[in-house]
């Protein structure tokens, strides 16, 4: 392999949710909606990028089946680096914002630690009545074999 593909630290697809000017309304902060109309380059030159492009996942069926690909290289970067590592445990949805993917303003996303024998990344649903729903969460888990 000689594409760009080949030096990715896990590989990126190229069908993940874009924005499209017609579909993203940038709503001002005070309505707790406010995202910015282009997402800034990634703080490290996007060496290690978690997207190619900005990526809005817009609704559940999306983070579902979406947000696992992105997660799973956001924890592969966690496990080499420990800058990204910190800054990701200290706001998950804020570093994802700056790697260029945006979540629906429903969905949380934890990092834990705590309790855990490898750190664990989990998205959580917000419900407008109830308890919120755990929708996925990531592991990262060292397997051999023969």
């Amino acid at each position: 392999m000689k594409s760009a593909m080949s030096r990715a630290l896990v590989p990126f697809f190229s069908w993940l949710p874009s924005r499209h000017p017609r579909e993203v309304e940038v709503l001002p902060p005070e309505q707790g909606a406010g995202r910015p109309a282009s997402a800034p380059e990634a703080p490290d030159g996007a060496k290690f990028g978690l997207v190619r492009k900005e990526t809005y996942l817009r609704d559940t069926d999306q983070v579902k089946a979406y947000l696992p690909d992105i997660l799973g290289r956001a924890l592969a970067r966690i496990w080499i680096d420990r800058v990204f590592r910190d800054r990701f445990a200290a706001d998950p949805i804020g570093t994802m914002a700056d790697y260029n993917v945006f979540l629906p303003e429903a969905i949380d996303v934890e990092f834990e630690t705590e309790g855990v024998t490898r750190p664990r990344i989990v998205v959580y649903e917000r419900r407008k009545t109830g308890p919120r729903r755990r929708l996925l969460y990531l592991q990262l888990v060292m397997k051999a074999g023969t």
